[in-house]
């Protein structure tokens, strides 16, 4: 297309056809340590992309390391860690990005402060077993953390607050990447045309 103001015109079409939604917005995968919200949100990230939407990963780990080293896991510095992240996606979002965040979000407040401050927030739950995250956890902090090694560990000495009404539930320990993300997409449509 031409100009800038054409080019984003047809991204907005684009979100809009695939989402229902006029606005940029903000994906929330939330779940316990290795349950897979990494994998599905960039997966996600990837087919939102390629439908033309203004996309950024936004990735708890990631964010620590960039905005949030000096912060421990104390409830209230992973309270702050939020604080930040819902900041940041709030800024894309207001400039057309839509951010897929995974970020585990252990606390139901947590949560709650994300979606009043988030204009458009859709929470999906990552739903995965206990026992399998402790199976397929490749760094070994499940186990650091059941010999008390790792203090607030989310799941064993830390708790988890699963969501009570999250917009969308997926379950990465029966189902695969690519349905999950299908699952989602579908969901996203039935939302926006709920919203519109």
């Amino acid at each position: 297309m031409g100009t800038d103001e054409e080019a984003d015109a047809e991204i907005e079409r684009r979100l809009t056809e695939l989402c229902g939604w006029k606005l940029a917005a903000t994906i929330w995968l939330t779940g316990l340590p290795s349950s897979g919200k990494t994998t599905t949100a960039f997966a996600l990230a990837a087919a939102l992309r390629e439908s033309g939407v203004k996309v950024e990963c936004l990735d708890g780990d990631e964010l620590r390391r960039k905005v949030g080293r000096e912060l421990g896991f104390s409830r209230e510095d992973r309270l702050e860690n939020i604080r930040r992240a819902v900041y940041i996606s709030k800024l894309l979002n207001r400039n057309g990005v839509t951010t897929v965040i995974s970020m585990i979000a252990p606390y139901a407040e947590m949560r709650d402060y994300a979606r009043a401050e988030l204009e458009s927030y859709v929470e999906v739950y990552v739903h995965c077993p206990l026992e399998e995250c402790i199976r397929r956890d490749v760094k070994g902090l499940y186990a650091k953390a059941i010999k008390g090694e790792i203090a607030a560990f989310t799941g064993i000495s830390d708790i988890y607050e699963p969501p009570t009404h999250p917009e969308i539930t997926i379950h990465t320990h029966t189902d695969g990447v690519e349905s999950n993300v299908r699952q989602i997409l579908d969901s996203l449509a039935r939302i926006g045309t709920n919203r519109s």
